[in-house]
């Protein structure tokens, strides 16, 4: 019986490949030419498309782990180097080792783009499966509140090249942890009528090339956002992606009810990641934006949630629903809103915003207690619909308000 056929590399393998050669020929260059300050911020940057070529050869192409594995092995061994060199000023032999560490990297990541790029590729799947890959309406949202954060954190409008490059950057980094959910749930997407007919439970896209789309996105975010912003902005945004697939997804979501709780801390950090990227740095209200978001997603999602009970009971999925009961659910929904609605009174009651932010956020905050207590009180599809469908128009709303108070505070 003849072996299944090995699948060619996607045109998003290329992309990482070729991005990955291109980067680690730029720490050569920067190396010869004494660029200090760029040559220490390109090696993080390789790292990222080094790593997802690493992941994607492992997983699905074999022939290219060999220098796949190498190029990133070498970069981190110049990285290292370059520590000791930085730290310690003029190690002997270290500058040699450092450079002929560099070369290595850059040959071997040029060696690994060239077997890739001469290979014919074709998309599999349509530009519109690839589209829903990356869930858009959820990325809006993200996006909604990473953008209003960053205004927060400039104290006005950032510099349209720096607010263009945190929506792009933000757009890829919840793009790509969305596909490679989509690559890790293609088995219960299968079976919810719900998401019965997604691109990878579909079989319309191959898992390959799924997640070397996924992986893609996440390496050209860290590296956009690292070299138009700032490093802390970049490493944020991969850190709730990596939450948000590893934790949430990969772990939490089939083994225990409280994953939406845990796993909402990925959902909370695009502000942190906005306001690292207006400020260049965090602070209190900050980590307040962040709490806001964990706490506000529960009630969010358990709402839904209560609407789709059955596609997770289908699904063995444990949600809080599904192993708890309606009764139960409504309850910590209105104690979430309470907890969400006093955080977000926080940052009027303590000085750091002002009434242009305290007024909506208040209302904002009385409307989204209400239809919790009015689910409490008359549990049914139409109350837990109701409040679903408010909850996201309340955190865009919400946090247009922070934008708005910090701008004019």
């Amino acid at each position: 019986m003849a072996e299944p056929e090995a699948p060619r590399p996607s045109p998003w393998l290329q992309a990482i490949c070729l991005t990955g050669a291109v980067l680690t020929g730029l720490i050569v260059l920067s190396g010869l030419f004494d660029l200090g300050f760029l040559h220490r911020t390109l090696t993080p940057m390789a790292v990222a498309p080094l790593v997802a070529g690493t992941i994607a050869a492992r997983m699905s192409h074999p022939r290219l782990l060999v220098p796949a594995a190498a190029a990133l092995g070498l970069v981190l061994l110049d990285a290292v180097v370059g520590g000791v060199i930085y730290l310690g000023g003029d190690v002997p032999g270290a500058q040699a080792a450092h450079l002929v560490l560099a070369a290595g990297a850059f040959g071997a990541s040029a060696l690994l783009a060239g077997r890739v790029l001469r290979v014919p590729v074709r998309l599999a799947g349509s530009l519109a499966d690839y589209l829903t890959l990356t869930k858009p309406r959820i990325m809006l949202l993200l996006l909604i509140t990473a953008v209003a954060a960053m205004v927060a954190g400039a104290r006005g409008l950032p510099a349209p090249a720096a607010l263009l490059a945190l929506i792009a950057g933000g757009a890829a980094a919840s793009g790509g942890a969305s596909a490679l959910n989509h690559v890790l749930d293609r088995d219960i997407d299968a079976v919810m009528p719900r998401t019965s007919r997604r691109p990878v439970a579909a079989g319309r896209v191959p898992v390959s090339a799924a997640v070397e789309f996924g992986l893609a996105l996440s390496a050209f975010s860290f590296v956009l956002m690292a070299a138009a912003l700032n490093l802390l902005a970049a490493a944020l945004a991969l850190a709730g992606n990596l939450f948000y697939v590893l934790v949430y997804t990969g772990y939490l979501k089939r083994r225990t009810a409280a994953n939406i709780v845990i796993g909402g801390a990925a959902g909370a950090v695009p502000p942190l990641a906005g306001w690292a990227a207006g400020a260049g740095h965090l602070d209190l209200l900050a980590l307040v934006l962040f709490a806001a978001v964990f706490f506000w997603t529960p009630p969010h999602f358990w709402a839904l949630a209560l609407l789709i009970e059955k596609d997770y009971r289908a699904a063995g999925v444990p949600m809080l629903p599904v192993v708890a009961g309606t009764r139960r659910t409504v309850v910590r929904i209105l104690a979430y809103s309470v907890i969400t609605v006093a955080i977000t009174l926080v940052p009027a009651l303590s000085g750091m915003l002002g009434l242009t932010y305290l007024v909506p956020a208040a209302v904002l905050g009385g409307v989204l207690l209400w239809l919790s207590l009015r689910l409490v009180l008359r549990p049914g599809r139409a109350a837990a619909g109701a409040l679903f469908h408010y909850s996201l128009l309340y955190l865009a709303l919400l946090f247009a308000a922070v934008a708005a108070g910090a701008a004019l505070a």
